[in-house]
């Protein structure tokens, strides 16, 4: 893809060509972007939602109590990502499916547990959303996720991924609950909606970057119908699995996945490319 955003940084003034390389890393932090990515992606966001539900009404935490066991996982999980110098798929993949349980979390905490509507949960989000791209760019002159390769460009790339996770959350259940199309009308939506962005990208020449961004939003909700159409009763407009069975399903696909992108590293940037690609 070509990231019509500019991919070279500003330097610092007075900082030196061998002191701003020194805090950078050879490899991209993150994989790239195949059929692989999106597949997992959606699977990790159909787990993180069943997972959310299991956890609140199978084993009796409460939103509470679920939100501070998956934060404080996610925190441990973000660490070891950090530490790590290249991009691991069995890490990173762990972090997106435990930051898809905290996105859905946040959102459901305020809605639920204190009352907010999803109208302004869907705003503020967008807001904080936009807010870490302005400042991403403005300290970095790049959104790529091409040039994952220093501290701070992974630390606004997981805010910005938290934050899509929360937005997609909100967006798709006012989208849902407001119109009232069901669980899998829902989903067939948001995979129109997809494509549609798919097609302005590759055929319009939408730009790449706002491309990948807002098609990693939309599939949040997209995934979180999935999930829901499979795993809510007969009754509720779903197929009745249930979140043990449905969780169970998806989570063993995507170690799969995992194991395999793990194995055969299909998905790791080549960093000559990358190189390129910021220069």
């Amino acid at each position: 893809m070509t990231y019509g955003l500019s991919e070279t940084p500003e330097a610092e003034p007075g900082t030196s060509a061998s002191a701003r390389s020194s805090h950078r890393l050879r490899w991209n932090k993150v994989p790239e972007v195949t059929a692989y990515f999106w597949i997992i992606k959606a699977l990790c966001t159909t787990g993180g939602e069943t997972a959310a539900d299991l956890l609140n009404e199978k084993a009796g935490l409460g939103l509470t109590g679920v939100s501070v066991l998956m934060s404080a996982l996610l925190a441990v999980v973000l660490v070891v990502q950090f530490r790590t110098k290249a991009y691991r798929a069995g890490v990173y993949w762990l972090a997106v499916a435990l930051i898809s349980v905290v996105g859905t979390l946040i959102s459901d905490n305020l809605t639920d547990n204190m009352g907010v509507p999803l109208e302004t949960t869907t705003a503020a989000f967008a807001v904080l959303l936009a807010v870490a791209f302005v400042v991403w760019y403005r300290r970095e002159r790049t959104l790529s996720i091409h040039s994952i390769d220093t501290t701070s460009r992974e630390a606004y790339y997981w805010l910005a991924v938290l934050f899509t996770f929360a937005l997609g959350t909100a967006g798709g259940d006012l989208v849902s609950e407001r119109v009232g199309l069901g669980y899998w009308l829902s989903a067939v939506l948001f995979a129109l909606v997809i494509a549609a962005v798919a097609i302005a990208h590759f055929a319009l020449g939408l730009d790449a970057v706002w491309s990948f961004w807002i098609a990693y939003i939309l599939t949040r909700p997209l995934g979180a119908s999935i999930g829901d159409y499979l795993s809510q009763s007969a009754g509720d407009g779903g197929l009745g699995f249930g979140t043990i069975v449905t969780g169970g399903l998806f989570l063993a696909v995507i170690l799969g996945l995992v194991v395999y992108l793990a194995v055969t590293r299909k998905d790791v940037a080549d960093p000559a490319r990358v190189t390129g690609q910021a220069a």
